[in-house]
């Protein structure tokens, strides 16, 4: 991989990673704590209000192990094993790589 490539993968990652931290800033105020007030709130909205906590508590989940796929990406990049499989060692594809940036295994042994 050449330079301009190396510039553009790390580009592409860096953005990938700014924008998950976009979301966790959105789906900060889905996950603070639902409070106990049948006053304010009748049974169903409060079970309405724990499931939209309990779905962004999962995303921000996603959003936590996709950070973690870039950013070790990033590391491969950066040790200049980015683009080989973990597994086979031979080279993923470009198309592969394309569509996922963060892929660590070929085609073949991702389906094997």
């Amino acid at each position: 991989m050449d330079v301009t490539d190396t510039a553009a993968v790390r580009a592409r990652l860096e953005a990938a990673l700014a924008e998950l931290d976009a979301g966790d800033a959105r789906g900060q105020s889905g996950q603070e704590t639902v409070a106990l007030d049948q006053q304010a709130m009748g049974r169903l909205s409060r079970q309405d209000a724990l499931l939209s906590q309990s779905m962004a508590r999962a995303t921000q989940a996603r959003r936590d192990a996709e950070r973690r796929r870039l950013t070790a990406a990033l590391a491969r990049l950066e040790e200049g094993d980015y683009g080989y499989c973990e597994d086979c060692g031979e080279p993923i594809a470009p198309r592969r790589l394309d569509l996922d940036p963060a892929a660590t295994r070929c085609v073949s042994c991702a389906a094997g």
